[in-house]
């Protein structure tokens, strides 16, 4: 299997590729519209043609390139079929495998963070990988005062979903905002600040008092998202940058 983590540093988002050597299929789990040309940069770099977009939920904090790199290159949509979005191909869901070439790639519903998140697991001959989303991070974990988000509903979806595996499953979050790259089940079971070694009631009591700023990009991410990654007409002049350079046929 080939492998990169990318990263995009203003919503400090990770997208991953990955690809099957065997027989080129390749996918971008959560990629980002700023940095679609770098991505598919790489992929020609590595003689790869995008084969899926794989998305872990409605993104709140940038939109998705999952609609501009179908574009550009003919992938196709895969989402959690619980959102049920018009403009998916391909829906995904938990014990129904997804493969890509000859790498399964199984889904996991996880709500929490949102009511439809999902993250993606992967078995390898060495070790599994975790692409745990928004559900979990590097100590850390997702906000769950918007979009449905539910602090019990999370802590069981990280506590029956994520920590069950085995402690040396690598995770690969969806962001880090302190330049981390990995972590292991392991080290978040031990060392997370807000649910590792940490009761229900405890979690929920932490995740009350986050105060957490409202999303700066929500307004218009949600709703472009909805439609995988369209740019909406309320996007702030600030933002607008990465939809005046990709045309995305409007």
């Amino acid at each position: 299997m080939l492998f990169k983590q990318l990263f995009e540093p203003d919503s400090s988002t990770y997208s991953y590729l990955i690809a099957c050597p065997e027989t080129g299929e390749c996918a971008i789990i959560d990629p980002v519209l700023d940095t679609v040309e770098r991505d598919l940069g790489v992929l020609q770099s590595l003689g790869l043609k995008l084969t899926y977009t794989i998305d872990t939920h409605i993104h709140a904090d940038h939109l998705s390139g999952a609609r501009r790199l179908k574009a550009m290159s003919g992938s196709k949509i895969a989402y959690p079929a619980i959102d049920e979005l018009p403009c998916v191909d391909i829906g995904l869901e938990e014990g129904t495998a997804f493969k890509i070439g000859k790498i399964e790639l199984q889904p996991l519903f996880t709500p929490g963070h949102t009511d439809h998140h999902h993250a993606y697991l992967i078995h390898t001959p060495v070790h599994q990988m975790l692409f745990s989303g928004d559900a979990l991070m590097i100590d850390g974990v997702g906000r769950t005062d918007f979009q449905s988000g539910d602090s019990k509903t999370l802590y069981n979806s990280i506590q029956q979903k994520f920590f069950t595996l085995p402690d040396e499953t690598l995770v690969y979050p969806c962001h880090d905002y302190e330049h981390r790259q990995i972590s292991t089940i392991g080290q978040e079971k031990k060392r997370n600040k807000h649910i590792g070694e940490k009761s229900l009631e405890e979690f929920i009591e932490i995740m009350d008092g986050l105060n957490l700023p409202y999303p700066r990009k929500i307004d218009f991410a949600v709703p472009g998202n909805q439609q995988c990654g369209e740019c909406p007409e309320n996007i702030p002049e600030e933002y607008r940058g990465p939809c005046e350079k990709y045309d995305q046929g409007h």
